[in-house]
């Protein structure tokens, strides 16, 4: 009951830095933010798929490749805007 609640709240954390961060680039267009925002969106999943893994499907689906690839997917968009488009 507790850790299905924690893992909603990190996804509802995420889902807001994610908004908040592109509502910063839609008003100032810088594209780090845009970059950061969709990390966060993907971060976002990610804890989603958690909940679904661990509480709501605990023995009949293993989402953890799916898991693990959003995360990384995620993070992939971040490096890619702070090698590319950092200045």
């Amino acid at each position: 009951m507790i850790a299905g609640a924690v893992y909603i709240l990190g996804t509802l954390v995420a889902l807001a830095c994610a908004i908040l961060l592109l509502r910063g680039y839609l008003s100032g267009r810088h594209k780090l933010l845009l970059w950061s925002s969709l990390c966060f969106f993907g971060l976002a999943i990610s804890n989603f798929l958690v909940f679904l893994d661990l509480v709501v499907f605990p023995t009949q689906v293993d989402l953890y490749p799916l898991r693990l690839t959003t995360a990384a997917v995620a993070m992939l968009l971040l490096l890619y805007g702070l090698i590319w488009e950092g200045e």
